[in-house]
């Protein structure tokens, strides 16, 4: 479904352009700000809280945790869309350059308490080991977005920008409905084993509360931080010498068009990486320190490897993909230039759902908060100078600085070693020389499309057999201390 999604996102941005998919971006940036109000950490209590009474046989209060995340998530998304309704003229006056009316942002505000409660129930069901039942409802979700889309698109695409805005919002928000409507008719059937209805312990939402509130207040800093990070970059960008459709255009060039395809192959990580917060919360609950290890040594030598691999292809073929998907070579540059950031973006990834997992929650969103003033003032002081120049350098110590904090915090909680050699110097070896074999095969004689394909499949194809030559090995000891 994300394979999907990118397609159809590839689809939008073609067909809209750049400087509509920087819009977009803009507008979507305070979409994010108003689910991180609306959510405020509370579908992470719930998913730790559940883990930890589910461990410990107590399904009874595990459902009257949930009930009661509900009931608070409902309050937040209320207050969310109340604010986004209020602040919507000033955020387009003085954020969007006016080149927009309050209509897209007042759309937002539709969804937000639908969003909430799903997101408890979300972290329900991974709290549970169903997250088979979030999956199908994310899968029907994203179907029913695509379908709206187009049907909206139809009446808007001949329109201006602000129609084509409002159309993808309202997609959005159909979609989010449609989702929520699905999660709580899963959600009553499954708690029908566990239902009661005495009244939920003080003490419960007391643990609620101490997990859930400091999240809320970080996480709104970081998720206002990260909005006034996207609306500086065209206003900065402008001051550098471009007109504003410009800094937009470019600013929805890297961050629609170029930023999804870097992360698209992070699925298959998200796919597994989401489900070690409940994992560690419950290996925390039960004090077993040595699986902890054992699988942070394990997940990261797959990481590792796949990671560099993903970062290899798009150094390597990023051209071929750009003209692929956008049928020319202006996203090829920039993919190339970032590639070498995939690494770090996916291996953090598993950090932060790990420092989770571990209630380190404040600690991952102190280092976001970190990251993201020192990058709004690169964007503020250096932007201006350099032009997009300035705008890629906030990229790259953006995710670099971000990598190295929720790695030293992460080594500070749970002392595994990582063999450098093995799962970083051995894989690097395996794409330069998967690249090079590949090099002696020609596939022009098939059409582009096909030539691509084989030439990716090909070496993806020799780097496995190279790793699997160097017989990589990581986590055979630690495999061994926990068992013995």
């Amino acid at each position: 479904m994300r394979g999907i999604s990118l397609v159809f996102n590839i689809y939008v941005a073609n067909k809209v352009g750049s400087e509509t998919i920087g819009i977009f971006s803009l507008i979507m940036s305070v979409y994010s700000f108003a689910i991180t109000v609306a959510t405020s950490g509370i579908g992470i209590a719930c998913t730790c809280i559940v883990s930890e009474e589910f461990e410990k046989k107590n399904y009874i209060n595990g459902i009257k945790a949930v009930r009661t995340c509900m009931f608070f998530a409902l309050l937040l998304g209320i207050v969310a869309s109340i604010l986004i309704i209020i602040f919507a003229p000033c955020v387009t006056h003085f954020l969007l350059n006016d080149s927009v009316s309050p209509m897209p942002i007042y759309a937002i505000s539709l969804g937000l308490p639908f969003i909430s409660i799903s997101s408890v129930i979300g972290g329900y069901f991974s709290s549970v080991a169903k997250s088979y039942k979030s999956a199908i409802s994310q899968t029907l979700e994203v179907s029913v977005k695509i379908i709206v889309t187009i049907i909206l698109l139809q009446f808007s695409i001949s329109k201006e920008i602000e129609a084509i805005c409002i159309s993808l919002i309202l997609a959005d928000v159909f979609s989010e409905l449609f989702s929520f409507s699905l999660n709580i008719i899963f959600y009553l059937i499954d708690r029908k084993k566990y239902i009661n209805k005495r009244n939920l312990p003080i003490q419960m939402k007391k643990r609620i509360f101490k997990i859930a509130f400091p999240i809320s207040i970080t996480s709104c800093i970081r998720s206002g931080l990260s909005s006034l990070k996207q609306f500086l970059i065209p206003l900065r960008l402008s001051m550098s010498g471009m007109t504003y459709q410009m800094a937009v255009s470019g600013y929805g060039l890297i961050s629609g068009m170029v930023m999804p395809v870097l992360l698209f192959a992070n699925v298959f990580i998200a796919s597994f990486s989401g489900l070690l917060v409940p994992e560690f919360s419950r290996l925390l609950a039960g004090k077993n320190t040595n699986r902890m290890k054992y699988i942070c040594n394990t997940i990261f030598k797959s990481t590792f490897i796949f990671s560099i691999a993903m970062s290899s292809i798009f150094l390597f073929y990023g051209n071929e993909l750009s003209i692929l998907i956008y049928q020319n070579l202006e996203a090829g540059k920039w993919l190339k230039i970032l590639a070498p950031l995939v690494f770090f973006m996916y291996i953090d990834n598993v950090i932060d759902n790990i420092l989770k997992g571990i209630n380190e929650q404040v600690s991952v969103m102190l280092c976001n908060i970190i990251d993201l003033v020192v990058t709004i003032t690169i964007i503020f002081f250096v932007v201006p100078h350099l032009g997009m120049t300035g705008y890629i350098l906030s990229i790259f110590v953006s995710e670099l600085l971000n990598f190295t904090i929720s790695s030293i915090q992460l080594r500070k909680r749970i002392t595994f070693s990582i063999n450098v050699k093995n799962i970083c110097i051995k894989p690097i070896i395996a794409c330069i020389l998967a690249y090079g074999i590949t090099m002696f095969f020609n596939f022009s004689f098939l059409p582009f499309l096909w030539n691509v394909v084989f030439k990716l499949a090909f070496f993806i194809g020799v780097y496995a057999l190279i790793i699997f030559l160097f017989n990589i090995k990581g986590a055979d000891r630690y495999y061994r201390q926990f068992h013995n």
